[in-house]
């Protein structure tokens, strides 16, 4: 008998503790969100022989962001997969290798670069994929470009700007 005593108050005190209002219900684990991103990369077959425009979309999802231009830009700069290589897609770095900070305030996207920014001569640049992966966003009116040393040519106004480093 006593044998049998044990495993019963086992049992009873195991049903009473699930019983008790207020206590936790296990869960499942709650999956993360996701959004999809529409990032812009060269396509260098149409680049190639000026056909504008020179950028192709695709869409990528991740776990949802704070900032989607924010997303965005990073995307853009992870660049494109073994498959957007495969299609003809590139990224043009322009000697960038990222950036630091995005700011967003009265319609101005302030970007701040990372690595020596040269644009070699070219009039095609970062600068030209960074304008296209935030002009999808309508709170985006005017996009300011700062190079590695936190400089662009008019940091001031509503108006668009990227630094000297760029310029053909």
């Amino acid at each position: 008998m006593r044998r049998l005593v044990f495993p019963f108050l086992v049992l009873t005190l195991a049903i009473l503790a699930c019983s008790i209002p207020g206590s936790p219900a296990p869960t499942e684990p709650v999956p993360p969100a996701t959004v999809t991103l529409t990032i812009y990369f060269t396509d260098e077959a149409r680049y190639q022989v000026g056909t504008e425009p020179y950028e192709a979309a695709v869409t990528r999802t991740v776990p949802a962001p704070a900032s989607l231009p924010e997303a965005v830009l990073t995307q853009l700069f992870l660049g494109p997969t073994e498959a957007e290589k495969a299609q003809g897609l590139a990224v043009i770095l322009s000697g960038t290798t990222g950036f630091s900070n995005l700011t967003i305030e009265n319609g101005i996207a302030r970007v701040y670069l990372t690595g020596s920014c040269a644009s070699q001569g070219a009039t095609y640049t970062i600068a030209n994929l960074i304008y296209a992966n935030l002009k999808q966003f309508p709170e985006i009116q005017w996009i300011k470009i700062y190079d590695q040393n936190n400089e662009t040519e008019t940091p001031d106004g509503q108006s668009g700007s990227i630094p000297f480093c760029l310029e053909p």
